[in-house]
């Protein structure tokens, strides 16, 4: 990736979280990355595009970010920390306003809302990965669909992220519930053989019905 190449990439993400999606111009772009406005098109074609390209760009970076930590995680209970350090680590980073506005542009601009989807999926790769790993030697081994899971995790976690901005005393309670569920499925795996056989069963009865 060329240096300038780049710094369009980093200034798109700053100008949309900082001023909107609606400012994201391709002169407000460039003076952002202190470049000719020229450059734009020169290395991305449109500005449409280069707001693809970042998100992108930006998705990766984040996952990268916090792949060491996903990939440390030993128990549910372990994730849910993850997840917590995650969520204030991105808000911090001003991440939550990039994504709310990405995924309001994404209705009229068809080529970011593709690459949203993408930039998404990227995190729930890492946290299907994780959900594979650590149900394997549960009770619940091959009684969940781990990809379906992985991506309603996912989505929650994008629901609590910007749900956190109108009502921030809901958000922690909803990171508490996970908590005490975390704490549950925990307990489970201190079943005897026998209990597992039950619980099995009777988790796959209720799901034929």
């Amino acid at each position: 990736m060329t240096t300038t190449r780049a710094r369009l990439l980093d200034a798109t993400l700053r100008v949309v979280a900082d001023q909107g999606i609606a400012k994201a111009s391709a002169r407000s772009i460039a003076t952002e990355a202190e470049v000719n406005q020229a450059l734009v098109f020169y290395h991305f074609g449109s500005v449409d595009e280069l707001l693809a390209a970042a998100c992108l760009h930006g998705a990766e970076q984040r996952v990268a970010a916090h792949r060491t930590a996903l990939e440390g995680v030993r128990d549910i209970p372990g994730l849910v920390a993850v997840a917590h350090a995650v969520h204030a680590t991105e808000r911090a980073e001003g991440t939550v306003a990039l994504l709310g506005q990405l995924l309001a542009g994404a209705s009229s601009h068809p080529a970011l809302a593709d690459a949203t989807r993408q930039g998404l999926d990227l995190w729930i790769v890492e946290v299907e990965r994780v959900l594979r790993r650590l149900i394997a030697p549960t009770v619940l081994a091959d009684l969940v669909d781990v990809p379906g899971l992985a991506r309603a995790i996912g989505s929650g976690f994008v629901g609590l992220e910007l749900y956190e901005g109108v009502d921030g005393e809901g958000a922690a309670a909803a990171f508490g519930a996970l908590e005490q569920l975390a704490a549950v499925l925990a307990a489970a795996e201190d079943l005897g053989p026998l209990e597992r056989t039950a619980v099995r069963r009777r988790v796959r009865r209720a799901a034929a019905r």
